[in-house]
């Protein structure tokens, strides 16, 4: 006999949105999603996408449990962010019921958390549903955490509460100066060929040098291009690896010896796990859609 979805787990992102299926003994029964992130539909779309993305799946009735952008101010309904120190037990205590969806679900939008003390201003939307993914994985955690991503986070974590996070722009800045500046000239050809590994290693020992340095050390991209005979391969991995040691370097005091999680994708969490070892610190790579689907079963129990 198949086994049947019980409810369904949705993150949604600003690009994309994907959807589980999660069976009554937590296994997941069929996964699914799109390119219909928050920034490309309006309000009144989201009742139709979810109807899309899980319509066929779920033919009765069930509950549905979304994280990230879906409450944001331009997403469905607002889901007002919890205050730092969060208790990451307790998301599902600040989630708010949207209005149009189909009456056959029962839908729940999880909070984000902000930061809010005058210098530190900061926000997340679906990266403290993964934080709670990771309690889940690795129950009793605390320390810093790092979630590489396009806006990555750094999040310290102690007895369940999320105590401070920080931002980066670093996988947003990569995609500018790639996309949109004189660095584009040394980046046209395949980025991904035999140098891409001595351009990353070189841009992670400059970044972890000399953070003060960036804005002169990116432009070594374009000139390593005209001067060094560099291709795209080398420039792609020596300004991602630069970007990324930089934004390490800049978090050294969250660092206190003990592994670090990262919980992204396992390309980007590569580039960390080598900029961190170079500092003598291990880490411990998490998937992040585990982490996001532990992440709404925990707050779904709760």
């Amino acid at each position: 006999m198949a086994t049947t979805s019980e409810w369904v787990a949705v993150d949604w992102g600003t690009s994309n949105v994907r959807a589980w299926g999660i069976a009554g003994d937590g296994s997941t029964v069929f996964s699914t999603g799109s390119d219909k992130g928050m920034g490309r539909i309006g309000k009144a779309d989201f009742p139709g996408v979810l109807d899309e993305l899980i319509g066929v799946q779920m033919a009765g009735p069930a509950e549905v449990v979304i994280c990230g952008m879906a409450g944001a101010r331009q997403g469905w309904r607002e889901a007002p962010y919890l205050d730092t120190p969060a208790d990451l037990h307790r998301l599902n205590a600040g989630s708010v019921r949207p209005e149009g969806a189909d009456a056959r679900f029962d839908v729940r939008i999880l909070p984000g958390v902000c930061q809010r003390q005058a210098g530190h201003e900061d926000v997340m939307r679906g990266e403290e549903t993964q934080l709670l993914g990771l309690l889940h994985l690795q129950p009793g955690f605390s320390g810093t955490a790092i979630l590489p991503g396009t806006h990555s986070k750094w999040a310290e974590i102690r007895d369940g509460r999320l105590v401070r996070f920080s931002s980066a722009m670093t996988g947003e800045l990569y995609e500018l100066f790639a996309e949109h500046s004189v660095l584009r000239h040394a980046l046209t050809g395949d980025r991904t060929g035999p140098a891409n590994e001595e351009g990353l290693g070189e841009g992670i020992q400059a970044g972890l040098a000399r953070p003060d340095m960036l804005t002169s050390l990116v432009f070594r991209t374009r000139a390593a291009g005209l001067l060094s005979a560099k291709g795209s391969d080398w420039c792609s991995g020596y300004l991602s690896g630069l970007l990324i040691a930089t934004e390490v370097a800049g978090h050294r005091d969250w660092l206190d010896g003990a592994p670090v999680p990262l919980v992204g994708s396992e390309r980007l969490s590569r580039t960390y796990c080598a900029a961190l070892k170079r500092l003598g610190i291990e880490s411990l790579p998490i998937d992040a859609a585990n982490a996001t689907i532990e992440g709404l079963k925990g707050a779904r129990a709760q």
